[in-house]
């Protein structure tokens, strides 16, 4: 999951170069700002993905202890 959050935040840092210069009105770096907002769109529908499939998995350390674990509060 981390791998795909760290790719995202790279797409977008990537494309700042371009916002700016999309911002100033060069019509060839809007073109590539569109492209680049898709691919993170995607992206982050994969970190969402990630995040998902991490909750329905359980994990190894359990989240909350059970009534009879000695050291329990009730």
């Amino acid at each position: 999951m981390m791998q795909a959050y760290d790719n995202l935040k790279k797409m977008v840092e990537a494309a700042a170069d371009d916002v700016a210069k999309a911002a100033g009105g060069n019509k060839a770096a809007g073109t590539r700002v569109r492209k680049a907002m898709q691919d993170i769109k995607n992206a982050a529908q994969e970190v969402r993905k990630k995040v998902l499939e991490s909750r329905s998995t359980p994990t190894s350390a359990p989240e909350s202890t059970s009534a009879g674990t000695p050291g329990a509060m009730p």
